[in-house]
């Protein structure tokens, strides 16, 4: 089945950013008039506030250290995403595809709709001047979800994590800001490493609830190297204890996390000085997830890696007082 036409904007599309007032004349719920427009707004972002409370608790407590204006904004490109991922996870083929090609079509025509994320995510959009370029890619990497669920080599798998990782990292540049002097452009790259980061640390720590979902994240050329079948993940999956093929695996993969958070590092510096806690804090505490499976022996079978309440508390307050020294996670 064909998806690369799901991303693309229709005719009647969203082409460039309106003012934060235009929102309103998008239609759906923020098209009933100011009054009505503000609390359906403000309701928005707490649902996207609760959805990221919710399924993002690690992301969450560091986005506290945000300014309140910026939060919110944060919130609603979480909730954005996670409404994406929760129907392309939906169960059925057909399904999957009519409600994701609905749910972007809406998103690009705000068009007429009840989904209490959308007003949020076009209020950013609005307030911070998302890059539609991003959404693009971000939504192509998502159809592409419906029917590929192996990748050959990590190339293959940088090409969906370059929509479904780095293009959410790009977005979140314009809500964090930058510092004084320093071109946005320049902070791009970074930010697409620290996205990676992100993604891959996931896939490393949910090759189980992966399996179940009959997605297989880890490059099948990186499994024959290290001497692992699909078998073995079903084996492991069901008995809940690794192989040492499976470990090998497991540690060579975090290797190439690692690369991804060297890459990112430059870019803290870089980002408003008001957002270099916050994403320190989110460096430190995703990292931390690549340690505990370390600290496992690369069994991420046994039970899913989480970092203690404890020492999450820790690393924000490790982001509270320095910032931008930092190093890639151990492992």
């Amino acid at each position: 089945m064909d998806q690369t036409g799901l991303a693309a904007e229709p005719q009647t599309a969203m082409r460039a950013p309106r003012s934060a007032r235009g929102v309103a004349a998008g239609g759906g719920l923020a098209a009933t008039g100011g009054q009505c427009h503000q609390s359906v707004l403000r309701q928005s972002y707490a649902h996207c506030r609760a959805l990221h409370r919710q399924h993002g608790r690690s992301y969450y407590l560091a986005t506290q250290l945000l300014p309140a204006a910026v939060r919110p904004h944060v919130h609603a490109l979480y909730g954005f995403t996670r409404r994406t991922d929760d129907i392309v996870d939906g169960a059925g083929q057909v399904d999957r595809l009519d409600t994701l090609t609905r749910w972007i079509d809406s998103f690009w025509t705000r068009s007429a709709t009840d989904d209490p994320v959308l007003p949020a995510i076009w209020d950013t959009i609005d307030t911070m001047r998302l890059d539609p370029g991003d959404f693009r890619l971000f939504f192509s990497s998502m159809a592409s979800d419906l029917d590929q669920c192996r990748y050959e080599t990590y190339d293959d798998l940088l090409s969906y994590m370059n929509g479904s990782a780095a293009a959410v990292g790009t977005l979140m540049l314009p809500i964090l800001g930058v510092d004084a002097g320093v071109d946005l452009a320049a902070a791009r790259e970074p930010a697409r490493q620290l996205g990676l980061a992100f993604q891959l640390t996931n896939f490393i720590r949910d090759v189980a609830e992966d399996y179940q979902r009959s997605r297989i994240y880890l490059p099948q050329a990186d499994m024959s190297k290290h001497g692992v079948t699909e078998a073995d993940i079903a084996v492991a999956t069901s008995a809940r204890v690794s192989s040492p093929n499976l470990k090998t695996l497991i540690q060579y993969e975090i290797q190439r996390a690692r690369r991804h958070y060297a890459g990112a590092l430059a870019g803290i510096p870089m980002l408003a000085p008001a957002s270099r806690r916050c994403v320190s804090a989110a460096f430190r505490v995703y990292g931390g997830i690549l340690r505990e499976v370390a600290a496992a022996n690369y069994d991420v079978f046994a039970r899913r890696a989480v970092v203690p309440t404890r020492r999450r508390l820790a690393l924000t307050g490790l982001a509270l007082l320095a910032p931008t020294r930092l190093e890639p996670p151990c492992a």
